[in-house]
């Protein structure tokens, strides 16, 4: 699977396990816990697999961006919680950030860790 799929199942399952962790009301329902936490780790297992190939400050600044984007809106439209103009412009500041990281073109490269250096013929 392409790793920018992996990024999008990656927020997509965190904001399900946020909006969970809101429902299961203090591990207070059961359903709504168990969820958050198959979502949080399906989460976290996508987001593993992103970083074969997208940079980790790439992929966690938009995991995180879009995900506060996407759960302040649920929190607003799902929950009721309060959603003014300042918060919006933030969000949108957010987004624009995250629009800004992927169009820099950083990110694209391997996100492999570099090869260990070779002891030169002394051991040292």
């Amino acid at each position: 699977m392409n790793a920018w799929l992996y990024l999008a199942a990656a927020i997509v399952l965190e904001v399900a396990g946020t909006t969970s962790m809101k429902l299961a009301q203090g591990f207070t329902r059961p359903l709504p816990s168990a969820l958050m936490i198959v979502f949080y780790l399906t989460s976290f297992s996508s987001l593993t697999m992103a970083l074969k190939k997208i940079e980790v400050s790439t992929a966690y600044a938009i995991w995180s961006g879009v995900g506060i984007a996407a759960i302040s809106v649920i929190g607003a439209l799902w929950f009721h919680e309060s959603f003014h103009w300042r918060k919006a412009l933030f969000i949108i500041l957010i987004v624009a950030g995250v629009v800004g990281l992927q169009m820099s073109g950083d990110g694209h490269g391997s996100a492999s860790p570099p090869e260990p250096a070779q002891a030169d013929a002394a051991g040292k």
